[in-house]
């Protein structure tokens, strides 16, 4: 949307950021860009967002990126339907969400008063501890001066994205957790998908295991 230069494009380089620290190769970078700038010829791709509907009503957001936005729709619409959900009409879920950065640290490696100190001062909006992991919350144009602030004050994170966060949770039985949380981890696989949101509140020290 913003064109191929990172300079100035904050989104493409927060996806640069995201590659990098999965350890993308430089090669698949350059040849993601130019998927989404339309210089491979032959080949254009959209990004759209899903709204769905998973099993006990939780709200679940689908980013993808695809060349053929009739096979993503059927495949994902059979996805959902196999997994107890459903796609939404537009606007019906994404107003639940807001977009934000999310940096995950390991509590049991970072000492907790400090990494509150750093964050907060860097610009984040919030740090909390869950499930053993402190996580540092941003708006999307802080995201980057956090992260890098964390980064030369020696933490070292799990994680570091630009996500969708919901507004409220929503907590189901035991049984409907583990049927969205499949739910969720099939739509992640799918080739298509760049990333999935939902409101679904996954008690601490959940199993899959019934």
């Amino acid at each position: 949307l913003g064109g191929g230069d990172p300079e100035g494009n904050p989104r493409l380089r927060t996806a640069l950021l995201k590659a990098r620290l999965a350890n993308m190769p430089k090669d698949n970078i350059e040849r993601a860009i130019k998927k989404g700038t339309g210089e491979l010829e032959g080949v254009n791709y959209s990004e759209l967002t899903y709204e769905a509907y998973g099993p006990g009503g939780v709200a679940i957001l689908v980013d993808v990126f695809t060349d053929n936005r009739n096979r993503t729709a059927a495949e994902l619409r059979h996805l959902l339907s196999r997994g107890g959900g459903n796609l939404g009409e537009s606007g019906s879920v994404s107003f639940q969400f807001k977009r934000k950065g999310l940096i995950v640290l390991d509590a049991a490696e970072a000492n907790e008063d400090k990494v509150i100190e750093v964050a907060l001062e860097a610009g984040a909006e919030d740090v909390s501890r869950t499930d053993g992991d402190l996580e540092v919350i941003t708006d999307p144009e802080s995201f980057e001066a956090v992260l890098e602030a964390l980064e030369k004050a020696g933490f070292t994170h799990t994680s570091a994205e630009i996500t969708k966060i919901a507004d409220t949770q929503v907590g189901l039985s035991d049984d409907k957790t583990r049927q969205a949380l499949k739910l969720i981890e099939n739509l992640e696989a799918h080739d298509d998908v760049q990333s999935v949101a939902s409101n679904l509140d996954v008690p601490e020290g959940f199993s899959m295991e019934e």
